[in-house]
């Protein structure tokens, strides 16, 4: 029984480190979310979860819509945006951004 139990406990120990592997900073990490401001080459972005994540963009950066290559100047609030990129201290660096395509216009 006794031996039952440790080998559970060590199943146990070895499920779970992946995810807590996983938490620390300094590997990619992704947001999905809504632009919610702008200030330079910071973004906000309020993601699916609804915790906001400050973005940061720099001359490495690849900034598409599509299969086009979108300036950052041309990012504004509103705009849905998928990051990816190494965090640090609860910001992202991006080295990629993916900007969601806009959508078509109502008919009428």
């Amino acid at each position: 029984m006794k031996t039952c139990m440790i080998g559970f406990a060590m199943l146990a120990l070895i499920l779970m480190a992946p995810a807590v592997g996983s938490a620390h900073e300094g590997h990619a990490h992704k947001v999905m979310g809504t632009i919610s401001s702008v200030q330079g080459n910071n973004l906000m972005v309020k993601g699916t979860d609804g915790k906001e994540v400050m973005v940061m963009l720099d001359a490495k950066t690849k900034i598409t819509q599509g299969q086009a290559t979108v300036d950052a100047k041309s990012l504004k609030v509103g705009d849905r945006v998928v990051a990816e990129g190494p965090e640090a201290k609860g910001m992202i660096t991006a080295t990629t951004l993916k900007v969601g395509e806009a959508p078509a216009a109502a008919k009428k």
